[in-house]
């Protein structure tokens, strides 16, 4: 799937079940929210923090889906494109991070 399908697929699935979009400051809420549901997940199977047994259930898969759904939601309702979006901002950082990195003493191997 495309993201462009990806737009497409969640705009057809919030009018046809969703009824319709929450407002951009409820998204941003519930975008912050998701990200929380990651960063908890991450800190747990990849960090130093045990998993509490409620924690168990969570999928970092679905988890990461649920962060991409909103912020689909969120492009669409401010009308961005995301296609365009993602390429313009990879030749911004392209052009910016040239050498960037690769002359970054911490990432040397």
């Amino acid at each position: 799937m495309t993201i462009k399908e990806a737009q497409q697929k969640v705009d057809n699935w919030i009018n046809s079940t969703g009824i319709r979009y929450f407002n951009e400051l409820t998204n941003m809420a519930i975008l912050t929210e998701e990200v929380g549901e990651v960063a908890r997940i991450i800190s747990r199977k990849y960090g130093e923090q045990s998993f509490k047994e409620s924690d168990k259930a969570y999928n970092l898969d679905d988890e990461l889906a649920d962060v991409l759904f909103v912020l689909i939601c969120i492009a669409n309702q401010t009308g961005i494109d995301l296609d365009k979006a993602l390429i313009k901002n990879l030749k911004k950082k392209e052009t910016r991070d040239i050498d960037r990195h690769r002359n970054n003493e911490k990432l040397k191997l």
